[in-house]
């Protein structure tokens, strides 16, 4: 009888012990610099040790005991930095596809388009972006694939296709009547973007991109003018942020801005002709800025290369110069911002230009810096996950040769990034 009980115990040891054996051992790293940058406290951190089990950092800071068994990458010399973040991208986009070229390209084109950039943009140091417009919902399949290991691409938030009115800068106003054609995302009046706003959240938004006044890069609108109205917009807003979803404005002036930012969105994207009311407006309801400017370097620049049409181009050369002086002012004024590049109307993976941009109108290296990591992970929402070295987030990293604090456009030149533990340049 004692032989009889003994057995099933004996089997349940066993059972047991072999379970213990079979859970995971973390894979543990230690990644060593001479340098790291602290974007909270602003400190240069010195000897700096990295700790990471999987796919997260469990400790850092100075002369940190490594693990037995740990495996250690030593970057010697490097500085240390957290991965950045682009608040307002457009992967499955290029230049080039600007005006008329763009009607050539499929959604699967775009999508594939999109891979390609999406790892361009992460070996440029981004490893998360937030992809404000594509048609198709082709950047919630891009993130998609991206989260289940099919491409090599930053995290990404993603909005599918942005809201706008009939006729506005994120409608088709580039066919003649008799095609009937109209962007994914064009909704009027409260009751239609209502259901808008819940259909894209239906297929996998994370954020609602709105057009609330006019752009430089659409035909037939004036930047300064407004589009939706109040009421849309509050409609919108409401029911996204219900939904636990934020809602970005391409907002370039007039009274588009003040009308968001009344209606209650997290953030003003571009802001060319941002004033003093709005500034005043912003910063009560603590409204995010994000500035997308370099983009006015290249594009005029390159316009011809790019066959930018006409119209585009004389919007173009009138806009991109205010808004460096405005956002130069809203920026002294103490308006938050998050960086934001508009890649796509310029070439991916020279996102970090923005840095500089930002630095000659008035900040500096430092709030620069903190514009595209920390500021930026809490406008997405995500501060528990991204946008710092610290225990608990993701193990997104990046090493630079020299000091960005003394040289910002160290950050155009980035030497080695890891993403959730693991190197991917």
């Amino acid at each position: 009888m004692l032989r009889a009980l003994a057995l099933p115990a004996l089997l349940l040891a066993c059972a047991g012990a072999w379970a213990a054996d079979a859970a995971p051992v973390p894979h543990i790293v230690a990644v060593k610099a001479a340098h790291m940058l602290d974007v909270r406290g602003g400190a240069m951190v010195d000897q700096a040790v990295v700790l990471i089990a999987d796919d997260r950092i469990t400790a850092a800071g100075s002369k940190l005991a490594i693990p037995a068994g740990a495996q250690v990458i030593d970057l010697g010399d490097k500085t240390l930095l957290p991965g950045l973040i682009d608040m307002h991208t457009h992967l499955t986009g290029n230049p080039e596809d600007a005006g008329y070229a763009s009607v050539a390209i499929s959604v699967p084109r775009a999508t594939l388009t999109g891979a390609r950039n999406a790892l361009r943009t992460l070996n440029a140091g981004f490893t998360t972006v937030r992809n404000v417009g594509a048609e198709g919902y082709a950047d919630i399949g891009l993130r998609d694939a991206i989260n289940a290991g099919d491409v090599p691409g930053p995290r990404i938030s993603a909005s599918g296709p942005a809201l706008g009115i009939t006729g506005g800068h994120c409608d088709d106003t580039m066919h003649a009547p008799e095609y009937k054609l109209q962007a994914e995302g064009v909704a009027d009046g409260v009751d239609e973007v209502l259901k808008r706003t819940r259909q894209v959240i239906k297929y996998g938004a994370d954020v609602i991109k709105i057009c609330a006044t006019g752009g430089v890069l659409s035909f037939g609108d004036d930047p300064r003018a407004s589009q939706y109205t109040l009421e849309e917009m509050k409609a919108i807003v409401g029911e996204a942020h219900r939904l636990g979803r934020k809602v970005a404005a391409h907002a370039h002036g007039g009274d588009g801005i003040r009308l968001a930012v009344l209606a209650g969105v997290d953030s003003i994207e571009h802001g060319s002709y941002i004033d003093d009311e709005d500034i005043k407006l912003m910063k009560e309801h603590k409204t995010w800025l994000v500035p997308t400017l370099y983009l006015g370097d290249w594009l005029i620049e390159n316009a011809e290369a790019i066959k930018l049409p006409k119209p585009l181009l004389e919007k173009a050369r009138v806009v991109l110069p205010a808004a460096r002086r405005n956002v130069a002012h809203a920026i002294q004024q103490g308006v938050p911002v998050a960086l934001g590049t508009d890649a796509a109307v310029y070439p991916h993976g020279l996102n970090a230009r923005e840095f500089a941009v930002y630095v000659k109108l008035g900040m500096t290296p430092l709030q620069a810096i903190r514009s595209g990591t920390v500021n930026a992970s809490q406008l997405l929402g995500w501060s528990d996950r991204v946008g710092a070295i610290e225990a608990g987030k993701f193990a997104d990293l990046i090493a630079v040769n020299g000091n960005p604090l003394k040289d910002i456009t160290e950050l155009e030149r980035v030497q080695w990034v890891m993403k959730g533990g693991a190197v991917v340049r």
